[in-house]
């Protein structure tokens, strides 16, 4: 029988977890714009694989390298997150983006897309991403489906 804390279905995140993850995002995101590469290191599981928008696989190490080497986040800001419990100890969340990056140039570009992470919590409670998948907007050939399109406001 199962005891009262394992998750035996696929359900959305209870509030407590919610903020669990929402706190572990905004760490993520301010030692990504820091360049905090031990906080980065900690939230970073060992199996990370984390695939950028252009399609670039880095695992952890060549993720950490990527950040203090390119140090190319100037902002990131998510939209709302649905945070989904897969197990007792594996989330998945997914929601908008808009980073605001530096090019080797000196420029910047801003990037916005959905991302979907996988967050997974060792036997210490602590939450580590194992994967992320940033997939930028792009020009939707097909348009909105009709359960996609909102009605003008009246």
């Amino acid at each position: 029988m199962p005891s009262a804390k394992q998750v035996t279905e696929v359900r959305p995140a209870d509030a407590e977890l919610r903020r669990e993850i929402e706190a572990v995002e905004a760490e993520r995101i301010r030692a990504l714009v820091e360049v905090d590469l031990d906080a980065l290191a900690d939230l970073y599981h060992e199996a990370l694989v984390h695939i950028h928008a252009p399609g670039v696989r880095h695992t952890k190490a060549m993720l950490l390298e990527h950040t203090r080497t390119r140090q190319a986040y100037r902002e990131i800001q998510r939209g709302e997150l649905t945070i989904t419990q897969l197990a007792e100890d594996v989330v998945a969340v997914t929601g908008s983006i808009r980073n605001r990056l530096g090019n080797p140039d000196g420029s910047e570009r801003v990037v916005d897309g959905i991302v979907t992470q996988v967050l997974h919590r060792d036997g210490g409670d602590r939450w580590r991403f194992v994967s992320f998948q940033l997939t930028p907007f792009g020009e939707k050939i097909w348009g909105d489906l009709p359960s996609e399109q909102q009605e003008p406001n009246k």
